[in-house]
């Protein structure tokens, strides 16, 4: 692959460059600016339903080609999560290549914000994986075209709180699918990944009464989880968490977690989780189906958190944003209803729901309304 980077070294100004494999993607922005250290992608999916929303995450990617495929990946999936929760918004996301931990500087977030402002609106962005509220603000300095800012810059703070609530509601709606009914209470629950979004799950969870299993790569979020719920149980890693005796699995980490490995090990009876790209690769949906597991779509569970950030357009309340993210368990809902009216996976039935509402609502757009 070309090194766009190091072509633009001299020219600090967006390249739009058509990719193969891009996936029907309306526009590729490549961002660079020497001296701060940035260097980002901006992707967006489409525009059918209004301006692209999508967080920017900040990771060490091991090459731009793995920047390029995830960033690629992710804003497909903002398209169809913004499409069931109901928005009237479009799918994008942004990566920034980089240690979050050791490269992250305010210069680097104010160019950022400078390449948001030169899509003129195209693009809104938020936080995710690296990123956070306060990274938003300085990034808002720049640019108008930013959500999930401080509270006490008028923003709706941090997004992981209703992304793990719309998760824990998702779940409450594949255990009344699965079981008969939506409590948690004395079911066992594997949790990976107990960050941003994984621990507040771990919370929702405990106080709906469930038992709790939780793995992570980073001591230190394992032992925080720890001190606030003391009963929770600790194991090594994913292989360990997916071969224990759990009726739920959260992969609430990185994406990927849904591969033939894990699939054939899992002994849990329903995933859902807060992660994005669950599923390694196309027809992991199938495998799960044909072993019984019931898999929630990650796009629909985790949309607390986009519908959280979306609402501060318009001027935030959280008790409205809330009553939106509740609406997640009646979503699910009927995505398990048509699944199986479909004779389909869930993943199936929920891309068919967001592409009708992005087909339909799309072509309303296409009315003229005059000058």
């Amino acid at each position: 692959m070309t090194d766009v980077f190091g072509l633009s070294h001299k020219d600090s100004s967006p390249v739009s460059t058509p990719m193969s494999g891009q996936a029907g993607h309306e526009q590729v922005v490549f961002c660079s600016d020497e001296r701060s250290g940035l260097r980002a992608i901006i992707a967006i999916h489409n525009t059918a339903l209004g301006p692209a929303l999508g967080g920017t995450r900040f990771y060490p990617y091991e090459s731009e080609q793995a920047a390029l495929a995830d960033v690629l990946n992710l804003s497909r999936a903002m398209a169809y999560k913004n499409a069931l929760a109901g928005l009237d918004l479009g799918g994008g996301k942004a990566v920034i290549i980089g240690d979050p931990e050791t490269d992250k500087n305010e210069a680097m977030l104010r160019a950022y914000g400078r390449f948001v402002q030169s899509l003129g609106g195209r693009y809104l962005t938020a936080c995710d994986v690296g990123t956070y509220s306060e990274d938003m603000d300085l990034i808002a300095r720049e640019t108008p075209y930013v959500t999930g800012r401080t509270l006490a810059q008028g923003g709706a703070g941090d997004s992981s709180i209703l992304t793990a609530f719309g998760v824990f509601q998702g779940m409450r709606a594949a255990c009344e699918h699965v079981f008969g009914a939506s409590p948690l209470r004395g079911r066992r629950v594997g949790v990976e990944g107990v960050g941003k979004v994984g621990h507040r799950l771990v919370d929702h969870l405990v106080e709906d009464g469930a038992e709790v299993v939780v793995c992570d790569v980073n001591e230190r979020a394992v032992e925080l989880v720890r001190r606030r719920h003391p009963g929770v149980e600790v194991v090594a890693d994913r292989s360990a968490l997916t071969s224990a005796d759990i009726d739920v699995y959260a992969p609430c980490a990185l994406g990927g977690a849904l591969d033939d490995g894990t699939v054939a090990r899992l002994r849990a009876s329903i995933v859902c989780g807060g992660a994005n790209n669950q599923l390694a690769h196309p027809g992991v949906e199938k495998q799960l189906a044909d072993r019984g597991i019931l898999y929630a779509p990650d796009y629909v569970v985790n949309s607390g958190g986009v519908i959280q950030v979306a609402d501060e357009i318009q001027g935030f309340d959280m008790d409205r944003a809330r009553a939106k993210a509740e609406k997640i368990y009646a979503t699910t809902l009927k995505i398990f209803t048509t699944a199986t009216e479909d004779g389909v996976p869930p993943a199936v039935a929920a891309d068919r729901l967001a592409e009708r509402r992005m087909s339909e609502v799309g072509r309303i757009r296409g009315i003229w309304l005059g000058r």
